[in-house]
C-alpha cells in the first residue's frame, strides 16, 4: 500500500500544476464569456448572438486598451480610476494584490529593478538576494547616509508575501549573475526552483 500511495502522490505532484493551469485559464474564459456573452445577449437582437462572441469581444477590448495605454488620456483615465479604488478599504487590498502579481509578470517590472545583488548585511553572517532600486541615495536627495555610494535595495521575501527596502553602502552588495526572473524565482520558491533547472515533477516519500 506504501508502494501505491508513493505512485499515486508522483503522479499527483505531476498532474496537479497542470491542472490547475488549466482550470484557471477556463475559468476566465467562462468568466468573459459570461459578463459579455451576456451583455451581448441583451443588446443584440434575438438569434443574432453566438456562444463565444463574449469572448471574442473580451480580447478585442483588451487589445483595444493596450493600444489605449500608449495615449496620455488612457493613461490619465486608468490613474484616476486606480486613485479612486485605493480609496476604498476593502478593494485596494484586493487590488494591489493583483496589480502586484500581474506586475511580476510584466517586463515593465524588471526595468524598474536595477541589479542582481548578493547582500551581505552588517555584523552578521547570512547572505539575501535583492534587487538595486535607486543607484546613489544622495544624488537621489535621500538624507541619512552621509557618505556617497549608498544605494537602496529591495529584498522580497519568499512566495512574494512581502518585501524589506533597506539602505546600504555599495560595499556590502555583490552583482549576481542572475537575471530578474531568474532572482526573482528563486526568492520566490524559497530556492527550490533554480535557473536552469527543470521544474520537479515530485517525488514519492521515503519508504
Amino acid at each position: 500500500m506504501r508502494k501505491i500511495a508513493g505512485t499515486f502522490f508522483t503522479g499527483l505532484l505531476a498532474v496537479l500544476p497542470i491542472l490547475v493551469t488549466v482550470a484557471l485559464v477556463m475559468w476566465l474564459i467562462g468568466a468573459a464569456e459570461a459578463v459579455l456573452g451576456g451583455l451581448l445577449g441583451f443588446l443584440l437582437p434575438r438569434g443574432l448572438y453566438l456562444p463565444g462572441m463574449g469572448l471574442l469581444v473580451a480580447i478585442v477590448l483588451i487589445y483595444l486598451v493596450g493600444l489605449g495605454m500608449k495615449g496620455l488620456f488612457v493613461q490619465q483615465a486608468f490613474g484616476w480610476l486606480e486613485s479612486a479604488l485605493n480609496r476604498i478599504p476593502l478593494v485596494k487590498t484586493v487590488y494591489g494584490a493583483v496589480r502586484d502579481l500581474t506586475g511580476f509578470m510584466s517586463n515593465k517590472r524588471e526595468r524598474k529593478f536595477g541589479q542582481v545583488v548578493m547582500v551581505q548585511m552588517p555584523n552578521l553572517p547570512i547572505r539575501l538576494v535583492g534587487f538595486v532600486t535607486v543607484d546613489d541615495l544622495v544624488e537621489a536627495g535621500i538624507a541619512g547616509c552621509d557618505t556617497g555610494g549608498c544605494v537602496a535595495v529591495y529584498l522580497p521575501m519568499s512566495y512574494q508575501i512581502g518585501g524589506y527596502t533597506v539602505m546600504l553602502p555599495r560595499q556590502y552588495l555583490t552583482p549576481l549573475d542572475m537575471s530578474f526572473e531568474e532572482a526573482m524565482r528563486f526568492v520566490i520558491t524559497a530556492g527550490m526552483s533554480r535557473p536552469n533547472e527543470e521544474p520537479p515533477r515530485g517525488t514519492p516519500p521515503a519508504a
